[in-house]
């Protein structure tokens, strides 16, 4: 019988959903050697943390996040509130002992992430970032057929997020629905928000990226604060460009912008290698397109990979092939995977320490938009 592990989840937003779903159905489904309780739901805001705990079925509620922490009915802190309070909550989780899910981005800065993976190395808790497609069934196979060589020598990475949801510039900044606009609160625009899981999913495919060279811009440069009433400069960027060596030889280009009007959520990915190239498109997640120029000429061509069938990665624990799963499904294989690790008490993927590389890159981007030059990562 796998044995209670009680969570605590800081933050009631959209990724505090996310992450409680997980916690609800990864036992039904994985029946990890964990099974998660919801012990308690922290937000500062008392009424939309006792409704949250009502419609979740969270056992008790919480407004300040440090008696969260003393609490010792509390196994695992799931940090999911903007990406300035990461830090000072992270660092409070590992020193009460308590292992840690934090979202992504890990931090504001690199500064701030090294001091995150100090902590929790010190303390040696369990930690992940959540990066969550890379635990997406048809990503986890390309990064198998990878793995395995099929692609062979990779010459290309290729990557594009792209939204619309910002263009109006009637649009404010600042608060619980806005804080990405806020650089004091987000850090950075789409590069620390969107293109920072373009990154780490680049990272983990095709291995570390040695330099960048990037333009950003940011197209509407004044916004009406909603905390203080004023218009106040805007400091993160809209959009960003950039272009990549890794360090196996690969080259890369890399786009992100809140501004292509059609685009909801289009991230796609396209690695092209000596023998087979593969694409990917979280519109249609459940497709990996691959191209193996090995096949025989008459029938050589792109194919799609339909990912539903039990032997492909995570789809044994859902349905029956040809029923695809969906974006949620991610963060329940995340949360399968941890515990799992906790278990065998091994590190699982992304840690602190692996994102910290994420944050290396995106701060390595924004300091190349700003001299116009290529910059070394790290």
């Amino acid at each position: 019988m796998s044995k209670p592990l009680n969570v605590g989840v800081i933050g009631c937003g959209f990724m505090g959903r996310t992450h409680t779903n997980a916690y609800k159905k990864v036992y039904s489904f994985f029946k990890p050697p964990f099974k998660p309780v919801l012990k308690a739901i922290c937000d500062t805001n008392a009424d939309k943390a006792n409704a949250f705990a009502e419609t979740w079925g969270f056992e008790s509620v919480e407004t300040d996040w440090r008696k969260l922490l003393a609490r010792k009915d509390i196994d695992i802190v799931d940090i999911c509130t903007p990406n300035n309070t990461h830090k000072e909550l992270a660092i409070a989780a590992a020193e009460a002992g308590k292992m840690i899910i934090c979202e992504k981005p890990l931090a504001m800065n690199t500064a701030e992430g090294q001091e995150m993976v100090a902590a929790v190395e010190k303390a040696g808790v369990p930690n992940l970032v959540s990066f969550n497609y890379r635990r997406v069934p048809a990503v986890t196979l390309a990064k198998n057929l990878i793995d395995s060589g099929r692609l062979g020598r990779i010459f290309h990475y290729r990557s594009v997020f792209l939204q619309d949801w910002t263009i109006s510039s009637d649009l404010p900044q600042g608060g619980d629905s806005l804080w990405r606009l806020d650089v004091k609160v987000a850090g950075s625009g789409v590069t620390g928000d969107l293109l920072a899981h373009c990154i780490d999913t680049a990272i983990w495919l095709n291995g570390p990226i040695k330099s960048v060279t990037a333009m950003t811009e940011t197209f509407i440069k004044q916004r009406k604060h909603t905390q203080t009433g004023k218009v106040e400069e805007v400091g993160i960027d809209d959009a960003c460009a950039f272009m990549a060596r890794f360090a196996n030889g690969s080259l890369a280009v890399f786009e992100s912008t809140r501004y292509a009007r059609g685009h909801k959520a289009l991230y796609t990915f396209e690695i092209n290698g000596e023998k087979a190239s593969i694409a990917w498109d979280l519109h249609d997640l459940h497709r990996l397109s691959y191209f193996d120029h090995r096949d025989e000429s008459i029938v050589r061509g792109w194919r799609s990979i339909h990912v539903t069938d039990g032997d492909m990665p995570y789809m044994k624990h859902w349905w029956v092939p040809g029923l695809q799963i969906g974006y949620e499904h991610s963060f329940v294989h995340q949360v399968a995977d941890f515990l799992e690790g906790v278990d065998k008490k091994q590190p699982v993927g992304p840690t602190f320490r692996d994102a910290l590389e994420t944050q290396k890159v995106c701060d390595a981007i924004l300091a190349s938009a700003k001299t116009g030059q290529w910059v070394e990562v790290g």
